[in-house]
């Protein structure tokens, strides 16, 4: 009977689940379609987008065909690289910015139901992904390094929902993810944000209570903490500055979830976190300026592939509920919306389901750098974050308002902006 209720909810829904037999084993269904109305409520579409988003990865993986059916197209300028790398890299990506939504409470509104299949999906996304056996084996023991970023990824997602992705796992998964996470210490990581790909994997064994290397742990938050911050906000990605988004896309939330959690290891971490986070809440500030009236975003820099995932350390900080005092919560969920409008057109989600490679639409492949594929925008996720909290939370219910550049050129009064530095 149960079996049964779900199947016609998620029918009427326009979706598919995985769904409990009566021996107990989890058996795929019809994946999701996330066809969500959009009828103004800013949240549904949201989830809408999201789903559209998640739908192909997930719904193969749970049935072990994603390498056979997500089509991995590479950058023009491709290096090397085995290709097949792009399958942890699509995976880890998303569900880094879908963990903290997953890991809300089930309950039997159509976004639970949405949000549960996706859930039983992932995890056996995980187990899959891990399992030699299985034709959805990531790519974890070839010789590209680029496994440690979208490990760090996926280290990530389990940081921040591990009620939901790492607890419910089986013992010989766990096993399996925490082996392959220690054969990436193989790896020597650039001098650059990905220091802390690795200090992201070691965290997680930390936090699972298993050794870790703390040394590639401690280089990699001193670099950032003591050497490479800048001011105002703003990290170098090195020795040498740049004006891209990789504050965004990397450095920001991965040194303040190193540091959050480590603060159990002495007390260094959590001054060093505090600090973290003020520079985060500073960079947020920047970020939502960065929003034009129109509610187009600022392009700059390499990987703007990678879309809306630039305004990921805004969205950490509204899941935080840490928004600067400044910043409205009706004004931030107002400007990132519309940023979404902006980019996510039937050209960004092409025909075939899966996202194109280029910003808005096919037609700009030119962008794509030679470490691009087609796993490598799935990124995107990272900004969703607020998802994370509840539909009747205050983020999501309270009226939309203008913001800052909105107010600058209407007239209205809007808040001074200064330098500020920790």
């Amino acid at each position: 009977m149960k079996r049964r209720l779900l199947l016609k909810l998620l029918g009427s829904a326009g979706m598919g689940a995985l769904v409990t037999s009566a021996s107990g084993e989890v058996a795929a269904v019809s994946a999701p379609t996330a066809r969500i109305n959009y009828s103004g409520n800013d949240r549904t579409y949201w989830v809408s987008l999201l789903s559209k988003m998640a739908n192909p990865i997930l719904e193969n993986i749970s049935k072990q065909e994603f390498r056979k059916n997500m089509p991995m197209e590479v950058s023009p300028t491709f290096d090397k690289r085995d290709s097949g790398v792009g399958y942890l890299e699509a995976f880890g990506r998303l569900l880094a910015g879908m963990a903290p939504w997953l890991a809300l409470p089930d309950d039997n509104s159509k976004e639970g139901i949405i949000r549960k299949t996706f859930r039983e999906q992932a995890l056996l996304g995980v187990q899959y992904g891990v399992d030699p056996n299985s034709a959805d084996y990531f790519t974890w023991r070839g010789p590209s390094s680029q496994t440690l970023v979208d490990a760090a990824h996926l280290a990530l997602a389990f940081l921040r929902a591990p009620d939901a992705l790492w607890k419910p796992l089986s013992d010989v998964t766990k096993k399996r993810v925490i082996e392959e996470f220690k054969l990436l210490r193989k790896i020597k990581p650039n001098e650059s944000n990905w220091l802390l790909f690795a200090a992201m994997t070691e965290t997680f064994l930390y936090s699972v209570g298993e050794e870790c290397a703390r040394e590639k742990i401690d280089y990699a938050v001193n670099k950032f903490d003591r050497e490479w911050y800048v001011g105002d906000g703003w990290y170098s990605d090195g020795a040498r500055f740049s004006f891209d988004h990789y504050n965004g896309y990397v450095i920001h939330c991965m040194q303040v979830e190193s540091l959050r959690h480590n603060m159990s290891a002495g007390g260094k971490y959590k001054e060093m976190y505090d600090r973290a986070y003020k520079r985060m809440q500073r960079y947020a500030h920047h970020l939502e300026r960065m929003i034009s009236p129109e509610g187009y975003p600022l392009v700059v820099g390499r990987s703007s592939t990678y879309r809306n995932a630039a305004f990921q350390p805004l969205a950490a900080v509204v899941l935080d509920d840490k928004l600067p005092e400044d910043i409205s919560k009706g004004q931030v969920r107002a400007a990132l919306t519309a940023v979404l409008k902006h980019i996510y057109t039937d050209k960004t989600i092409g025909k075939s389901g899966w996202l194109t490679m280029g910003v808005v639409g096919d037609q700009q492949t030119n962008l794509a750098d030679y470490y691009t594929n087609a796993g490598s925008m799935y990124v995107a996720s990272l900004s969703f974050l607020p998802l994370g909290l509840p539909a009747d939370d205050e983020f999501w219910t309270v009226k939309a308002e203008s913001w800052t550049t909105q107010k600058i050129w209407k007239g209205e009064p809007f808040p001074k902006d200064y330098y500020v530095n920790y």
